[in-house]
């Protein structure tokens, strides 16, 4: 039997969606509804998908589509044998029940199968379930695909007959469903689907564009109704003009991808222009100008490409129209217009933000809640001060040869860090940071620069918020390091201390992204300081305002830790074994890692790590107090134990001398040599002898052995 199959187009045309969740929402709509129609059999599996969103439409295009999907042979499960039939083989009337109940009769019976089900028998029916028909499908899906639609805020409107109210991301006007040249005929919010949409608004060859079939939808509303409905071929677009208008002014546009997302969900036909802006507004920090023009007229501001210049802002910028005049002139001179009084804007703020000090917001800080339960954002930075002050501490500690000139130099940093500290949070009282909070840190650098302050503090006030993000440069001084820490330490210690912990995927404190900061701080700058350490030396500057958190906050730091080892590449084995013995000090886990994986590369390394878990297990198992790391040598019976103990005696002295020189590769390769006496030692020696002396004596040198083997990590966990 010929199927008939053809490739089904499904629109609907809405008025402007929020151009921040298009993407998203177009690719929903594209993928619930193809899932829908493959799940339901009237699309094949792998059949291909193509998605398309504009600022007026969603739109999918799904190839290969059946007109009705195959019936199904299925088989269903009546009632057991001895409920459904008497002693004589007759059906109860319990029996005909059901099949009534199933518009069945008594006519059915000679169907009916005798099946095992389970220890006993049961009757079945086999029967044919007709496939759907593309109508009742696509209705399916679609209404699916709508409900599924992740919409950030619903709104209502009423239908053209006065009395209906729809709920949805925006009004909708048009639904068009084309299986081939063939309407489909369903409904949604209000519409019944034809082969009629809409084109651009202004630069549309007609009003209405009828669509002939549903695979020249693209074709056609591009050539008939002047949109590019794929998102990505648009955004594509975008690029191109993007790279192609900074080249002729020998610039280079902004990298931003989630503008670039917005602006191609603003557009249906961009048309990249070149604009420009009074070069004296350049005075005020570039952040600033960025900006501005990013987030309140999704301009592309363009950078200086030159050597020695790059990445410096230029009083010139891009702009994504919506429509392509023969003269661009109006357009150009118009957005140069709207965008003057922003900047002035920020020109006004930088200028008047000057005229005060940092040092004379500080008392402001005191005005300003940080969080109902944690005070004012001066407590913060009191406590913030603190922390970083027991950080320097901790940092002198770790210091040897600790000198004199050591100390002056932790001295030094002290008063810098305590300067940074005091006035880290004044700029969030400047009239720049009230406009735009994106600024908070890298505002207060500025002005600490303007005002003369020793550049490693005012480095330090920029740079005490990173890494912001996941990628995102650390600080750039040890001030600004030991501050950053602080910062984050207080907000990780403060937040787990009253309970505002992150569930799911909410996380308004971004916590997680705060954890990710400071082990990245430690890690990638392998600083000499002990996490817990850390989270110890925070907990008292909240006095009695928080319950101790540190336990749940290591717990959680390590998560995040173990995380983001996966995500760089670590094995879950070997993030597990290194893991496993939570070392305080996250600056030497990549050599730990690598280590591990050098074990893990040897011939030996398999057996050992069998070993090792066997060890485990053993030592888990005795009862009493945990087995002492000694061994009576006197007590040693049998060959393989000797043989054992001198394998050890030999191996564990280089093995630990490595370990404490930080090699920690090697420590775990010499540890190789002990494979064959630890096979020896399980070959021929019984653990447990009946001799208590003997037996206590063995767990000793095994716990011994498992000491040595497991300081880098704990090898048991490499067991397959």
């Amino acid at each position: 039997m010929t199927v008939d199959t053809r490739n089904l187009l499904v629109e609907l045309f809405v008025e402007e969606l929020p151009p921040k969740a298009l993407k998203k929402l177009g690719e929903s709509f594209a993928g619930t509804l193809s899932a829908s129609l493959m799940s339901q059999g009237l699309a094949a599996a792998d059949a291909a998908v193509t998605a398309y969103a504009s600022p007026r439409r969603l739109a999918v295009l799904v190839a290969g589509v059946a007109a009705r999907a195959a019936d199904k042979a299925q088989q269903t499960k009546l009632m057991p044998v001895a409920v459904a039939l008497d002693a004589a083989g007759n059906a109860t009337p319990a029996l005909l029940k059901k099949l009534g109940a199933m518009g069945l009769d008594a006519a059915v019976l000679p169907q009916l199968k005798r099946l095992p089900d389970g220890k006993a028998e049961a009757l079945f029916l086999d029967s044919i379930l007709p496939g759907a028909s593309l109508a009742e499908g696509l209705q399916k899906a679609l209404d699916e695909a709508l409900a599924k639609l992740p919409i950030p805020k619903v709104m209502g409107y009423q239908l053209d007959d006065g009395w209906s109210t729809v709920h949805f991301v925006r009004p909708a006007h048009g639904l068009v469903a084309l299986h081939g040249a063939d309407i489909v005929p369903v409904g949604a919010l209000g519409l019944t689907a034809g082969r009629t949409t809409t084109g651009h608004r202004f630069e549309a060859a007609q009003a209405t564009v009828t669509l002939r079939d549903a695979d020249g939808y693209a074709t056609q509303l591009r050539d008939e109704g002047a949109v590019i409905a794929s998102f990505d071929e648009r955004r594509a677009e975008i690029v191109r003009q993007l790279a192609e208008a900074a080249a002729k002014e020998g610039l280079k546009p902004i990298d931003d991808e989630a503008l670039l997302d917005e602006v191609t969900a603003l557009v249906e036909r961009p048309n990249v222009l070149t604009c420009q802006f009074e070069p004296e507004f350049l005075a005020v920090p570039q952040e600033c100008l960025i900006l501005t023009m990013k987030a309140n007229q999704k301009y592309f501001p363009l950078l200086d490409a030159s050597p020695g210049k790059e990445g410096k802002l230029t009083h010139k910028f891009l702009l994504v129209s919506n429509i392509r005049p023969d003269d661009a002139s109006a357009v150009i001179g118009g957005n140069e217009r709207v965008v003057r009084p922003r900047l002035a804007d920020a020109k006004f703020f930088f200028d008047q933000d000057r005229k005060k000090t940092l040092e004379s917001r500080v008392d402001g800080l005191a005005k300003v809640v940080y969080h109902g339960k944690l005070g004012t954002q001066g407590e913060r930075a009191e406590r913030v001060r603190a922390i970083a002050h027991a950080i320097v501490n901790q940092l002198r500690m770790a210091t040897v040869p600790y000198t004199v000139e050591a100390q002056d130099e932790f001295a030094v940093l002290d008063s810098k860090v305590q300067q940074a500290a005091r006035l880290a949070k004044t700029d969030l009282l400047t009239d720049m940071v009230g406009e735009f909070p994106e600024l908070q840190g890298i505002m207060g650098g500025y002005y600490a620069r303007h005002e003369g302050l020793r550049d490693g503090v005012a480095i330090a006030i920029e740079d005490h918020y990173k890494p912001r993000y996941a990628g995102d440069a650390l600080p750039r001084n040890h001030t600004g390091t030991v501050l950053a820490l602080a910062d984050k330490l207080e907000t990780l210690v403060g937040l787990f201390g009253i309970g505002q912990l992150p569930t799911g995927d909410k996380d308004p404190f971004a916590l997680r992204r705060h954890a990710l900061g400071v082990i990245r701080i430690l890690v990638e700058k392998n600083l000499p300081l002990e996490l817990p350490a850390l989270i110890a030396a925070a907990v008292p500057t909240f006095g009695e305002r928080i319950t101790d958190p540190s336990t749940a906050l290591l717990g959680f730091m390590h998560d995040r830790l173990a995380v983001s080892l996966r995500d760089h590449g670590a094995s879950a084995q070997e993030v597990d074994a290194v893991l496993a013995l939570s070392p305080a000090r996250l600056g030497e886990i990549p050599r730990r890692l690598a280590a591990v994986r050098a074990f893990a590369a040897l011939p030996e390394a398999a057996a050992l790590a069998a070993a090792n878990k066997r060890i485990a297990n053993i030592l888990k198992k005795v009862e009493g107090p945990a087995v002492a790391a000694h061994v009576d040598a006197g007590l040693l019976k049998e060959a393989a134990e000797q043989q054992l103990a001198a394998a050890l005696d030999a191996v564990r002295p280089q093995a630990d001398g490595l370990f404490e020189q930080g090699e920690h590769t090697a420590s775990l390769q010499a540890l190789a040599a002990l494979r064959g006496p630890v096979d020896a030692f399980f070959d021929g020696v019984m653990v447990n002898a009946d001799d208590p002396a003997l037996r206590t004596n063995r767990l000793g040198l095994l716990a011994s052995l498992h000491a040595a083997m497991n300081r880098v990590a704990d090898l048991s966990r490499l067991a397959v």
